[in-house]
């Protein structure tokens, strides 16, 4: 069998549309919202919209819709709720459609959106997610959503993670230096993941803001089983 290609981006600001069309892009946020989606179809939710503009979010939410939205951790005034896993309840979204809006994780979803298949990864579903990825038997590129276009620990510690199971089942092969550098950081990573993501810059400024009450859940391995999968511009569950 011929071996699919992997790769790794570290911001969105490294990416560039057009360039993956034969590829399976994953999107990797994980503190919150890759964290946030995948624990909201755990819990029941029919389907995530995610859209990168404040007004559009405002616009879905006067037609009636259940909205997720916040800039720099904090929920905008007009939302239901944030981007905490823990807003995304099963009372609150089992049977529902969600928009959502964040600082980071949005816009890299919508920036893929010209990829062969573009779905959402965390830790929460990195089981799940690799075995799908290596059935698809695609191109894979990791895709971290960064903070403001900027590289960040702990999306790279999750696409090392993912990148070194999916190395490890023979079927991929990798060229890019990113790639063995996030595999690399994982290693340090790995044997004390939360003593790790302590030095993150975002782990300080969820800590400031008394919005890391949800950090050690994010860093749980194999949650849910769900592998949220972007079709016609709404997420959907894969199963």
């Amino acid at each position: 069998m011929e071996k699919r290609k992997l790769e790794t981006c570290f911001s969105p600001a490294l990416f560039v549309p057009g360039e993956n069309l034969e590829s399976i892009v994953v999107i990797i946020d994980i503190l919150r919202a890759s964290s946030a989606i995948c624990t909201a179809f755990a819990n029941g939710a029919v389907a995530i919209i995610p859209v990168a503009d404040i007004s559009e979010a405002k616009n879905y939410k006067a037609r009636g819709y259940l909205v997720a939205a916040e800039r720099d951790g904090y929920v905008l005034d007009f939302a239901d709720f944030g981007n905490s896993p823990f807003n995304f309840t099963r009372e609150k979204v089992e049977g529902k459609i969600i928009v959502y809006n964040t600082t980071n994780g949005t816009g890299a979803i919508n920036l893929a959106s010209s990829a062969y298949m573009t779905v959402v990864g965390s830790f929460l579903n990195i089981g799940a997610l690799t075995q799908w990825l290596i059935k698809k038997d695609r191109n894979v590129l990791l895709f971290c959503a960064g903070w403001k276009n900027r590289f960040n620990i702990e999306d790279t510690v999750c696409a090392g993670a993912i990148a070194e199971i999916l190395m490890a089942s023979n079927l991929y092969f990798s060229v890019c230096d990113s790639t063995l550098a996030a595999i690399d950081l994982w290693s340090l990573a790995s044997h004390d993941l939360p003593g790790y993501i302590e030095k993150a810059a975002q782990r300080t400024r969820l800590r400031d803001k008394k919005l890391d009450d949800c950090i050690e859940f994010c860093l749980t391995s194999d949650y849910t089983d769900r592998v949220p999968v972007m079709k016609s511009g709404i997420l959907v569950d894969n199963i």
